[in-house]
């Protein structure tokens, strides 16, 4: 049996730092987070694992850089929009990259050396606030509620038992057919009278709820000076 020879050096595709990252975030995309490994992000590269060390630290310095793949797919506030127009934007943006790579949500801020891209997102988002006349503390307070609007909505929407393509009187009847209508009648009159209607579509609540959070943020701003902090310490 012929021995099989190793592709010369010159046909292949080099290897950096960036290569490396976006194999792994297709890595994590296909099988999730769990499944990356040095050894495994070496074998898809076709190199030897040692051969990742003179792009990437460890494993710590991967995950770091992925993170900051994904904040870099993020459309970020332009000068000049109006704060809410930019932050819907920035929010819909967002919700597409998660989506892309769901297994994001659990480390993206977790990272305790964040790239730049990560810093220059979240420079804007908060520039963006300040610039609408949010002091330094309600920008805090709305960063924090729009991103974890965000993150949440992600997670529920990426495991549901459905999506818009399929046919969701199949869905509904196979859920809902070990029981009676008089078991749960709220449920059933939500599902019949609005989930079952033509045009639904869960996404759209995103839009709807990203909608009460804007306008409250503005309300809180312009309102009063801040939105008052209960002091837990009490009960």
């Amino acid at each position: 049996m012929a021995r099989k020879t190793r592709e010369p050096a010159s046909s292949r595709v080099p290897l950096n730092r960036e290569r490396a990252l976006s194999t792994a975030v297709a890595l994590a995309d296909a099988a999730g987070l769990g499944s990356l490994s040095m050894r495994k992000l070496a074998q898809e590269l076709g190199v030897e694992a040692m051969s990742l060390y003179h792009h990437v630290a460890n494993k710590e310095d991967i995950l770091d850089g992925m993170v900051d793949v994904v904040f870099a797919e993020i459309e970020l506030p332009s000068d000049g929009t109006e704060w809410k127009t930019a932050m819907r934007q920035r929010a819909e943006s967002a919700r597409a990259a998660l989506t892309r790579h769901p297994w994001a949500i659990s480390i993206m801020d977790s990272r305790s050396s964040p790239g730049p891209a990560t810093l220059r997102h979240h420079d804007a988002v908060i520039g963006s606030c300040r610039k609408a006349g949010f002091s330094v503390k309600m920008a805090a307070h709305a960063f924090s509620l729009i991103d974890s609007y965000i993150y949440g909505f992600v997670l529920q929407e990426v495991n549901l038992p459905f999506d818009d393509s399929m046919d969701l009187d199949d869905v509904v009847e196979s859920m809902m057919l070990p029981f009676s209508a008089g078991d749960y009648p709220h449920l059933v009159e939500l599902t019949t009278e609005h989930i079952l209607q033509p045009g639904y579509s869960y996404g759209n609540e995103f839009e709807y709820g990203l909608g009460l959070i804007l306008d409250g943020l503005e309300a809180a701003t312009h309102g009063s000076a801040d939105i008052p902090v209960r002091d837990v310490s009490e009960h």
